[in-house]
């Protein structure tokens, strides 16, 4: 009897000795270790062809698809598609300001080296689709559905629950001296989202991904080097933030983006993106290093790219404020001037610190040049 004590009681001390890892410890560290931005050849990128990567396809290429019938999450027009052995998300209708959207501020992000998913404009020839879906039925019995996008994932495996993501608020968590993203790179983020009126800032349009080469998906992600943090369903952008994240007001709406500043007042560095009602980004204090960041960013893009960003996303078919069709249809020019606008609001502000307030200690700031 006493032997066999011996023998079990070191087992027991070795569980109870034995470090419990809970999911939200599991959760803070991959945060604390995230990056925000990769560098890259800004002024080298196609705006109008997008990023590169399995699936890419020709602007507005006619894509055939076979209808799945299976519901999607959101409320806006979508529904899923198949070529082959691949499934399609595709968003779709002229009056669906995300299939606007979606292309503009995904390619924004994607050419100064933010992370987003990869959206292509395409007109999709649609077998089985319902007659709820709309276009135009065609004589074999398909339908031409137009305007419409196609979403691929951006690569690397999600790293949190489905139907989980990051919260604006967590970036003050994410530590540089852990290897973690500078405070610059957050702040430019925050401030790229308020130049985009990234209204629909909820938890699950955020994902926390690993950029390890992780071919079948299934790696550990207690075993992650690199984690990215990235935004995905930027349909609700290049308008003005509103409380319910309303299609007219926050998707494409020029006359509104128009009238939105980047900046809350007169002086000082507060972004202008209030919350909405599902939102977690609420008007960001931004640092110096943060507006400079960006704003080295921004002039790297030509007015060549500019006109492809704005031409790809077909913003010409979107009228200037969507719940006014008297308003007319704007042209690229009016886009690209407006967006220079703001990029030159930016590049004028100087971020210094109140009288009183602490300065940053983020040290590794002065470090990110562009």
């Amino acid at each position: 009897m006493r032997t066999r004590l011996i023998r079990v009681v070191p087992v027991i001390l070795l569980l109870v000795a034995a470090p419990v890892r809970t999911a939200e410890r599991s959760r803070s560290d991959l945060m604390r270790t995230a990056a925000v931005w990769q560098p890259g050849n800004i002024s080298a990128r196609d705006l109008r062809a997008g990023p590169e990567g399995p699936g890419r396809i020709v602007p507005d290429a006619m894509v055939a698809c076979t209808y799945v019938d299976r519901p999607l999450a959101g409320n806006t027009p979508k529904f899923a598609c198949r070529v082959g052995e691949d499934e399609l998300k595709v968003k779709y209708g002229g009056t669906n300001g995300e299939v606007f959207g979606e292309v503009l501020a995904t390619r924004l992000l994607w050419a100064l080296g933010f992370g987003a998913d990869r959206v292509y404009p395409a007109r999709i020839v649609c077998t089985g689709c319902p007659e709820s879906v709309g276009g135009v039925l065609r004589a074999d019995g398909t339908r031409l559905v137009a305007p419409a996008v196609i979403e691929h994932k951006f690569g690397g495996r999600n790293l949190l629950p489905d139907g989980d993501g990051w919260a604006w608020p967590e970036l003050d968590g994410v530590d540089p001296r852990a290897g973690g993203a500078p405070r610059a790179h957050r702040d430019a983020f925050k401030l790229l989202a308020v130049l985009m009126q990234h209204t629909d800032s909820k938890r699950d349009q955020q994902r926390l991904v690993c950029l390890d080469d992780d071919k079948d998906g299934k790696g550990d992600k207690d075993d992650c080097a690199r984690t990215f943090l990235l935004l995905q369903d930027v349909g609700r952008t290049f308008g003005h933030a509103t409380l319910t994240n309303g299609d007219e007001g926050s998707s494409v709406n020029l006359l509104a983006w128009q009238r939105t500043s980047v900046w809350r007042d007169e002086t000082g560095c507060v972004g202008n993106l209030p919350r909405s009602l599902t939102g977690t980004l609420d008007n960001p204090q931004i640092g110096e290093a943060g507006r400079a960041f960006l704003a080295g960013l921004l002039s790297q893009l030509s007015d060549r790219q500019l006109r492809d960003l704005f031409t790809v996303a077909r913003v010409q078919l979107r009228p200037r404020d969507p719940a006014h069709g008297r308003s007319g249809f704007p042209t690229v020019g009016e886009w690209v001037e407006t967006f220079r606008r703001k990029q030159a609001e930016i590049a004028s502000r100087r971020c210094t610190v109140p009288e009183g307030a602490a300065a940053p200690t983020d040290r590794s700031a002065s470090t990110t040049r562009p």
